[in-house]
């Protein structure tokens, strides 16, 4: 994918799809405990334009840039600080603003852990950097309570500003988006900035458990006991990820690696088929693969490795799939051309070699034999960025 975003980038010359960068809301309550929030509306905001098909810009992006530009993250940037990193990201538009918690009459100060007594007002502005023009701010005012609410509709407020056009109302909008608990949002968001791995882990499930129908930290955690090797508990927490969340898709792709690795291959090739219907990456298409041979659906498998392998003719592993495919098959002429070709890309592969013999002298399957079974290769790469600017890049060249 990104050897084919590369050609793309080439052939546009200096044309670039879109992006939209969102900063964290500068904090003017004077107090630091609710700094959390700046980051929640940024991430709320990001995940309303990803889930629109905008190029959104993640956290990692807007991090790197702070990194390279001596930012600290946190602090108030000026108009001309907002310009400089949005430049050096090469975004087309800057999203960022600031908030403040209203205390009640009679009360001291606003808290975010008594919220019945504050209000928050969300200044909200974006920057468009190709005419260097701002446009028109807009403003949210709720209960601190009602974060989420105030988040969804300062969302469904920067896409109308974005000139976003949808066949979606605006109560429609909000409905497909309920509320949340405040406690649950600021766990995540606490987890999201947590130093330590432990602690994220630990905000993360707190999150979950506090409001099970917010997705956001079941994507996380589902991520993290990947990592761990831990498919089960893994599986557990990526089906709780909800088709409105922007990592909807990938929540699929590693339940479907999660399910493939506990020998659930139906449920493997359900999830692969569905992310392949919408993200049709490479990566996909060969795991789809890989889980039909495992229920033994040859034909379906052969498809699906072919897909793969004409999205990328590098890759030695699409080559060794489809070879590996075409010889269970008895089709040992055509097993012989890729699996040369395999070997050809990664001369050190034993598996590829040893099947290219067998294919040379017509040898098929011997039943029972474990060392010619379950050889097909999956990826556990998932490239959905990429394959959403090259579908911007595309639509820009045109």
């Amino acid at each position: 994918m990104r050897r084919l975003l590369a050609v793309v980038a080439l052939l546009c010359g200096s044309l670039h799809a879109e992006t939209v960068l969102v900063l964290p809301f500068f904090n003017h309550s004077r107090q630091p405990n609710l700094d959390w929030i700046g980051e929640s509306i940024s991430e709320s905001l990001h995940d309303t334009l990803s889930s629109e098909g905008f190029l959104a810009l993640d956290r990692d992006d807007r991090l790197e840039a702070y990194r390279r530009l001596s930012v600290r993250p946190g602090a108030e940037l000026t108009h001309a600080s907002v310009i400089k990193i949005g430049q050096s990201l090469d975004a087309s538009r800057v999203i960022y603003g600031y908030y403040e918690v209203i205390p009640a009459a009679g009360s001291a100060s606003g808290s975010a852990n008594n919220p019945a007594n504050s209000s928050l007002r969300v200044r909200a502005r974006i920057l468009d950097l190709k005419r260097l023009h701002q446009l028109p701010e807009f403003t949210e005012l709720r209960g601190l309570q009602d974060l989420a609410a105030l988040q969804a509709h300062l969302g469904w407020q920067a896409l109308q500003n974005l000139n976003f056009k949808t066949s979606e109302t605006e109560q429609e909008f909000m409905r497909a988006r309920p509320p949340v608990r405040l406690d649950a949002v600021e766990s995540y968001i606490r987890g999201l900035l947590a130093q330590s791995a432990d602690q994220r882990q630990r905000l993360f499930t707190q999150s979950a458990r506090l409001d099970e129908h917010y997705s956001p930290p079941g994507f996380q955690l589902g991520k993290t006991y990947w990592a761990s090797g831990d498919y089960q508990t893994a599986a557990g927490w990526l089906a709780r990820v909800d088709r409105s969340n922007p990592h909807y898709f990938e929540a699929q792709f590693f339940l479907g690696l999660c399910s493939y690795n506990t020998g659930d291959f139906a449920r493997a090739g359900q999830a692969f088929q569905l992310v392949a219907a919408a993200v049709p990456l490479n990566e996909v298409f060969n795991d789809l693969g890989a889980a039909q041979v495992r229920q033994n659906n040859l034909p379906a498998a052969l498809a699906s490795f072919q897909k793969a392998l004409e999205g990328d003719t590098a890759d030695p592993d699409y080559h060794f799939n489809l070879g590996y495919v075409l010889w269970k098959s008895g089709k040992f002429a055509e097993a012989v051309r890729s699996l040369r070709a395999a070997v050809e890309r990664d001369p050190t592969d034993q598996e590829a070699t040893s099947l290219l013999g067998r294919s040379l002298k017509s040898e098929g399957p011997r039943p029972g034999d474990p060392k010619t079974e379950a050889l097909e290769r999956i990826k556990t790469n998932y490239e959905e960025a990429a394959y959403r600017q090259l579908q911007a890049e595309l639509q820009a060249a045109k």
